[in-house]
């Protein structure tokens, strides 16, 4: 079916109370949230939605609806300014689904790991092939701070090591982990959907039994690991630094990502006060900090 969307510049602050105004008031069928750089707002900690800089928020409409309708509304709500910017724009009708599976393509990721979606054979059967779909745990490769996570472990010696993935959403880095060697990963993730999706990717790849997922409540006290990885976002990554920290053996590695480049610097002094920092790696605006533990 045609559908129709109208496209409205909002700020961090306003933009969720918006999204929720246009499918409650207006009829929208979904809401995007895109930050200023076009990048789509992936895997929302329960009750947040992941916002940064300015925001563009998306209603999609069935293409019947009166666009005349949801601008009226937009214009009386103490949410939007007088002067705010929007764009209303047809989408042509195509099947969406498989547009986009036609576009999801295996990625590589180092020397030898490749994430592959189940519709389509691995570019190289001898390598480390992860199979992943996206799901309700979003998390596919795609990000550049989940694409830096993945080539930093292709690049470690995984073999027989424990490693944590503190924050595991879809399960990608623990399983990537498994697949390129680990002895056992243990994922731990504040949301119940992640340990569901994590739990379902590794039946999938085959990894089930040597990966071990908690909800925070549930962790087993005083575990720690050779590997640590964290890809969430910087706020987290400051606030919970001592219980990350605290993963790690004496001589082990920490990852973490989900930082933008102007805020590294701040994130590192969180860690380098028990951590020996690698020059920080970044990619389209952000980054990722490692280093090793006294």
């Amino acid at each position: 079916m045609p559908w129709i969307q109208i496209k409205l510049n909002a700020t961090a602050e306003s933009a969720e109370a918006i999204g929720d105004m246009l499918m409650e008031e207006t009829g929208a069928l979904s809401v995007t949230f895109l930050d200023a750089q076009d990048t789509p707002v992936f895997e929302p900690m329960p009750g947040e939605t992941r916002l940064w800089g300015d925001t563009d928020v998306i209603g999609l409409y069935d293409a019947e609806a009166d666009m005349d309708f949801v601008l009226n509304m937009l214009k009386n709500s103490p949410l939007i300014a007088d002067d705010f910017a929007y764009k209303i724009e047809q989408l042509e009708d195509k099947d969406w689904e498989r547009e986009w599976m036609d576009n999801f393509h295996p990625m590589r990721f180092g020397r030898r790991l490749w994430i592959c979606p189940s519709w389509r054979e691995a570019p190289e059967p001898d390598a480390v092939n992860v199979l992943l779909d996206p799901g309700l745990a979003f998390g596919t490769g795609t990000h550049p701070t989940t694409s830096l996570c993945l080539e930093w472990l292709d690049g470690q010696d995984l073999t027989g090591k424990t490693v944590i993935d503190f924050g595991c959403g879809s399960g990608i880095l623990a399983i990537a982990a498994l697949k390129l060697g680990a002895a056992k990963v243990i994922g731990i993730d504040i949301d119940p959907q992640a340990i569901l999706a994590s739990r379902d990717n590794a039946e999938r790849n085959g990894v089930s039994e040597n990966l071990e997922l908690y909800l925070p409540k549930d962790q087993p006290e005083g575990i720690q690991a050779d590997i640590v990885v964290a890809n969430i976002l910087a706020g987290p990554l400051r606030e919970l630094s001592p219980v990350i920290k605290s993963l790690i053996k004496d001589g082990g590695e920490l990852a973490i990502s989900g930082v933008l480049e102007s805020q590294a610097e701040d994130v590192s002094t969180y860690y380098s006060d028990e951590l020996a920092l690698d020059p920080v790696q970044a990619r389209e605006e952000w980054c990722r900090i490692s280093g090793r533990k006294a």
